[in-house]
This record gives C-alpha cells, sequence and structure tokens, in this order.
C-alpha cells in the first residue's frame, strides 16, 4: 500500500499531531505503520534517529503553556547527570499554576512558577533555562548529584585549550537562581551544592574526584590550569592539577582503552616527566568504595613531593 511522504521535518524527531494537522496531513496517515505512538497525540517516524530536543519535541508542541524540565531539559542541555539520575528515562514537562498537570504515558508532570527569561527556546523546544533546569533539578537530586550537574553548565575552557568550551551558565546565574527561589523544593541542598560548583571538570568522574580528595582532607586541585611548555605554547592540560607540588592528575576514562588512546597517554605521561611534574593516572575503578583508591593515590604523590597534612 503507497503512503504519502511525510513533510520532512516530520520524519526528524517526534510530532504532535497538532504539529501535522497544520502541516496538512490527514489523521488516517498519522495511524500508518510506519509511524510509532510512543504517548497520546504524539507520533515518531520508526526511521528517526533523533535523540536531544527533536526526540523530545512533540511535548512541548501539544500546547503552548508545556516545557521539559528537570531531567529532560538536563538532556537536552548535555548537562552531566550522576549516575542515578542518568536512568531516569521518563519525560519531566512542567506548566505554570493555574493549568491542568500534565498527565500521560512516561511523563512527569509539574506544576511550576517562572520568572521572566527562565523558560527559552532551544534546539525546536521549550525548556528551561540551564539555570533554572539546574535549580529544578534539586527537588530529585542529592548535593553531589547537583554538583555533578552544576560543573557541566558552568565548564568552560580557553583558547589554549584543544578544545575551547563555553558555559552553558556562570556561578554567578545559578547564585541569583537560588536567591531569587528560597522556597523551592530543594532550595537547601542547591545552597550547599552551590559552594562547591567550580569551573572546569569536564566531567562526573571528575567532579566526583575532586569531592573525594576535599573530604578526604586533601589540598583541593586546581581546574583548568595549562603547563606551557619552554616555547610559549601550552603542553599539558591536567583534569586537576597541584600547582605547588607539580602534581597532575589525569582521568582515563572508557576511551582510554584504544591503541592509539594508549600511544597518547604515554607520550603524555613522558612530557609531564620532561616538565618536571608527577602524573598521578585515575581510572574510574578508583572513584569507588568508602574510602576511594584514588585518596590513597594522590596522598602518595603529595607526600612524595614534600606535602604534609597540617
Amino acid at each position: 500500500m503507497h503512503r504519502a511522504p511525510l513533510p520532512e521535518h516530520l520524519t526528524t524527531g517526534s510530532f504532535s499531531l497538532r504539529m501535522s494537522d497544520k502541516a496538512g496531513v490527514s489523521r488516517t496517515r498519522t495511524e500508518a505503520k510506519d509511524l510509532a505512538t510512543v504517548s497520546r497525540g504524539i507520533r515518531v517516524h520508526l526511521g528517526s534517529e533523533a535523540t536531544g530536543g527533536a526526540a523530545l519535541r512533540a511535548y512541548t508542541e501539544l500546547d503552548d503553556s508545556s516545557a521539559l524540565t528537570h531531567v529532560s531539559a538536563a538532556r537536552v542541555w548535555r548537562a552531566a547527570l550522576a549516575w542515578r539520575l542518568e536512568e531516569d528515562w521518563r519525560v519531566h514537562v512542567s506548566r505554570r499554576p493555574g493549568f491542568s498537570m500534565p498527565r500521560r504515558v512516561n511523563v512527569v508532570g509539574h506544576l511550576l512558577t517562572f520568572l521572566p527569561g527562565e523558560l527559552v527556546e532551544y534546539d525546536g523546544v521549550r525548556l528551561t533555562s540551564p539555570a533554572r533546569t539546574w535549580l529544578d533539578l534539586a527537588s530529585m537530586a542529592g548535593v553531589d548529584e547537583l554538583v555533578v550537574a552544576g560543573d557541566s553548565l558552568v565548564c568552560s575552557h580557553g583558547l589554549e585549550f584543544p578544545a575551547p568550551r563555553e558555559p552553558l551558565c556562570t556561578v554567578a546565574e545559578l547564585r541569583t537562581m537560588v536567591a531569587g527561589h528560597p522556597g523551592i523544593r530543594g532550595i537547601r541542598a542547591a545552597r550547599t551544592a552551590l559552594e562547591l560548583i567550580r569551573v572546569g571538570a569536564d566531567s562526573q568522574p571528575e567532579t566526583v574526584m575532586r569531592l573525594a580528595l576535599v573530604r578526604a582532607g586533601l589540598p583541593e586541585p586546581e581546574l583548568n590550569h595549562v603547563v606551557w611548555g619552554v616555547h610559549g605554547a601550552p603542553v599539558l592540560w591536567p583534569d586537576a592539577a597541584y600547582v605547588e607540588w607539580r602534581i597532575s592528575i589525569q582521568y582515563d576514562g572508557a576511551g582510554h582503552g584504544g591503541a592509539e588512546q594508549y600511544r597518547r597517554d604515554i607520550r603524555r605521561e613522558s612530557l609531564t616527566r620532561e616538565q618536571g611534574w608527577l602524573e598521578v593516572r585515575v581510572s574510574r575503578d578508583d572513584l569507588t568504595g568508602g574510602v576511594p583508591a584514588v585518596v590513597r593515590k594522590v596522598r602518595a604523590a603529595l607526600e612524595s613531593r614534600g606535602w604534609r597534612p597540617r
């Protein structure tokens, strides 16, 4: 049976029947077997490989009052989520008080009050701003989980880094957001986490590592440090650094298992020694347990360089 082709913009992500009506697509066509019904009034083309905002855009097209919030907004912003939150694949949709609560399959509905500027359009969807997204996570996250998300949102790297990066928001914006919602659910956790957020952590494990070191009584490492070579060019970019003791901490994630990456890691460690620095390599296994192994590794490195507990 021949099916009329869908308009291209309906094949690149989820779409609501409201969207297909506007595009002139018949309701009979929206019931065809090449479309999946993921929720009431929402379809996805079976050939679509959409992610991010494109996969969720229909949920904010159902009406003019709905917006993605919480974990769903964080995913669109590509904020780092702690392992527990990463497993929450429900769609979080919010409306302002006075509207009905969003209710549909696999949707968590919220009624929230938004100040001017806290709802934005990005990647084809209506959602909360990065700073407001972080604050809303406080209603479902612990302090460390908020630090992980906050670190990823404020992370930036200058032009001297191999991959410069602009922050999605600043610590000052997070602070303003907390001050503007003194009675919101989770505000105590947000205030505590705010004091622990730092600029420069690229990933969840880097944040977990930093928190473990500080809580074990070790000095707080510096982020975004650059080691410059004798010719005035940057040569090393430690994930975390103890500049006084010339110690570089490098987190080796899942991408460090390949042969080429292995060779790059060896060259990096050799260059670190040439610069008079000591490299401490950390894996995911070093971050688990009551007293993570990273604490022992870094303490030994510090002591070898003359550091002593006060």
